[in-house]
């Protein structure tokens, strides 16, 4: 196999969240995740991953299942094990860039679980933005 190069620059959006995935071997992931201010995903785990965030730009606040707040800022990160229960929001007044990294067991076959039964069973290998669209021609991106 061969190294692998990627840049950190991702669509600006008119509102909502994307997944950026910028490589991916059969063992790991790195992506880089933008969310508008105010935007906040539900508590859900990864069985079987290992992952983390590295805060790019912008505030993040993570939640555990108890409520418990990690308020992190440009350069922080957060190391979230296997079955860890969390949600983020965008706790900042401007994007938040987020880049993730994630490690699976092998034979992992669910990506996903939310507390309300929902499941996920692969994780994104395509540039996906939910709630808003891409501005055309503009980029977040690592300066």
């Amino acid at each position: 196999m061969d190294a692998f190069t990627f840049k950190l620059r991702t669509p600006l959006l008119t509102a909502g969240r994307s997944i950026m995935p910028l490589v991916r071997t059969g063992l790991m992931s790195v992506g880089l995740n933008y969310y508008s201010p105010g935007r906040k995903n539900s508590l859900h785990t990864h069985p079987g991953e290992d992952h983390a965030f590295i805060v790019l730009d912008g505030e993040v606040t993570f939640y555990d299942k108890e409520g418990n707040a990690t308020a992190l800022k440009k350069g922080a990160g957060i190391m979230l094990p296997e079955g860890w229960y969390y949600w983020f929001e965008n706790s900042g007044r401007k994007p938040l860039a987020l880049l993730r990294f994630s490690a699976w067991r092998e034979g992992r076959k669910v990506a996903r679980v939310e507390t309300t039964g929902r499941t996920r069973g692969e994780d994104a290998t395509e540039y996906e933005h939910v709630d808003g669209a891409p501005v055309e021609g503009q980029y977040w991106e690592m300066t």
